[in-house]
């Protein structure tokens, strides 16, 4: 990336550490066999590489055994796996799922699909702070609910979900639960036996690895959770995601999982102060400027302000050189007000003058000043500018 472009959307993506690199390139060149092919040395070895990534990343996640991961190309294809698998597994239990309405769309989607497929899909609003309210999920559950996925972090406000307190209210009524927790791993602590959830969505990109690895923790006790796989064709994954298996995404994977969970206490201190330092100018200089979401139950890395009398993407077009966002970076080649902010009971006129600040593992204090300091800067340029037009 261009020295003069400051980064500030991790939430969208990060890149690669080099230690991650590092530990992947010998499986680009040197252990390349496949997994699979296991009648031969090689393939013995990278298979043996395979499974100590799996039981890596079981480890920190807090898995019961390493069977209990499967790996994906990313959260997209778990989310999909979670809901679908459940659903078509499930039928005979019932027909109703229940998420809430700020999900992913790589939740939103799939469960509409399902809907067209004659499930019933319930999705629960939210507070000013981006949270469900338990006793409304508590009265969105019926005897036919068979799911409840909820996101553990949202990706455009950073709100947490209560999901600790929603799986104890799911299982009261035979539900399972699922969670993605694409945007919060490596960023709080994740551990699945605490959250007590049965499926469990994640996404390499998200925390320092490559793009294109991902997992999902699919539950093997209490009793065994059984999905219908997506991906047919050679029986891999235990059945779930057949192909080949991307052996350096997944060594990548686990040894980013593996950072992150080492210095995981420090770094939420080090990223909620640069969030803090970032909103504090920002607000401090600006009138008509508001935090949107929760202040306390949320990601430490993530701010989402609004600008009164603006318009989010004039913003985004006056600062080539910051690298920010409107909300969500799957939905941004449709410009529109937030639905997540919408859905908070922010104001239409708000939700398209918001802007997503993610911090990272690289973001230093002097980009969090020149940045405020771009952002303050724009913004009072463009509302004189609008002001200008009006009494002329």
């Amino acid at each position: 990336m261009s020295d003069d472009i400051i980064y500030l959307d991790f939430n969208a993506s990060t890149p690669c550490d080099p230690r991650v690199v590092e530990a992947m390139l010998p499986y680009l060149s040197d252990t390349f066999a496949n997994p699979s092919s296991r009648h031969h040395r090689p393939g013995q070895d990278a298979f043996t590489a395979l499974e100590q990534a799996r039981s890596t990343v079981a480890r920190l996640l807090g898995a019961a055994s390493s069977t209990e991961i499967v790996f994906t190309s990313g959260a997209t294809e778990a989310n999909n796996l979670a809901l679908t698998g459940a659903a078509e597994m499930r039928t005979g239990n019932g027909r109703h799922i229940v998420t809430q309405v700020t999900e992913h769309p790589s939740v939103l989607e799939p469960l509409a699909h399902l809907q067209k497929s004659g499930w019933d899909v319930t999705e629960l609003g939210v507070d000013s702070d981006g949270r469900i309210r338990l006793d409304e999920l508590s009265g969105a559950l019926r005897d036919d609910t068979i799911l409840v996925s909820l996101m553990l972090a949202n990706n455009e406000t950073g709100a947490l979900q209560p999901v600790v307190q929603a799986a104890v209210l799911a299982r009261e009524r035979g539900a399972l639960i699922h969670c993605d927790a694409a945007q919060a791993v490596g960023k709080v602590a994740v551990d699945v036996a605490a959250l007590n959830v049965d499926l469990l969505s994640l996404s390499g990109h998200k925390l320092y690895a490559p793009k294109g690895i991902g997992a999902l923790f699919v539950r093997r006790s209490r009793p065994p959770l059984r999905l219908v796989p997506l991906i047919r064709g050679g029986g891999h994954e235990y059945g779930l995601r057949s192909g080949t298996p991307n052996l350096p995404g997944a060594v990548a994977l686990a040894r980013a999982l593996e950072i992150a969970c080492a210095d995981l206490e420090a770094e939420m201190g080090r990223l909620a102060d640069l969030r803090d330092r970032l909103e504090a100018i920002i607000v401090g200089k600006l009138d008509g400027c508001s935090v949107n979401g929760s202040t306390t139950h949320r990601l430490p890395g993530t701010c989402n302000l609004s600008f009164a009398g603006i318009e989010g993407n004039a913003l985004l077009a006056s600062l080539p050189d910051l690298a920010v966002s409107t909300g969500s970076a799957c939905t941004s080649a449709h410009p529109q007000a937030s639905p997540v902010l919408l859905a908070m009971g922010v104001a239409s006129a708000l939700a398209k003058a918001s802007l997503r600040l993610s911090v990272g593992r690289f973001t230093t204090a002097n980009e969090i000043d020149r940045a405020a300091a771009r952002i303050v800067e724009e913004v009072s340029r463009l509302r004189l500018t609008r002001f200008s037009h009006w009494v002329s």
